[in-house]
């Protein structure tokens, strides 16, 4: 297990009752960060990925280090930096329209 750090956006984190940059123990994965952060906020369970298919859900987007990581598969080992606790994993609200 690595402690990942983890940048909600606002909406989450009020759903979550956090406040600024969360820290999580899981193996450096999308997705075992996203069990981790259900497992220790179960207000955020299903609000990041379908609850039927487990995929991300689309007006939500993962970045680190300056990377758009939405697409990778979810089992993709995440960025060194992020693993080393260098760079935080980010989980942004993505906005449609123009």
């Amino acid at each position: 297990m690595t402690v990942i750090h983890v940048v909600l956006p606002a909406h989450l984190r009020q759903l979550a009752r956090c406040s600024g940059e969360v820290s999580v123990d899981a193996e450096p994965t999308q997705r075992a960060v996203l069990d981790a952060l259900e497992r220790q906020y179960p207000a955020l369970r299903w609000t990041m990925r379908d609850a039927a298919t487990g995929r991300r859900r689309a007006f939500v987007r993962f970045y680190a280090c300056e990377e758009d990581l939405s697409h990778e598969s979810p089992d993709a080992p995440l960025p060194t930096a992020v693993v080393e606790g260098r760079e935080p994993f980010l989980v942004v609200g993505a906005m449609a329209g123009g």
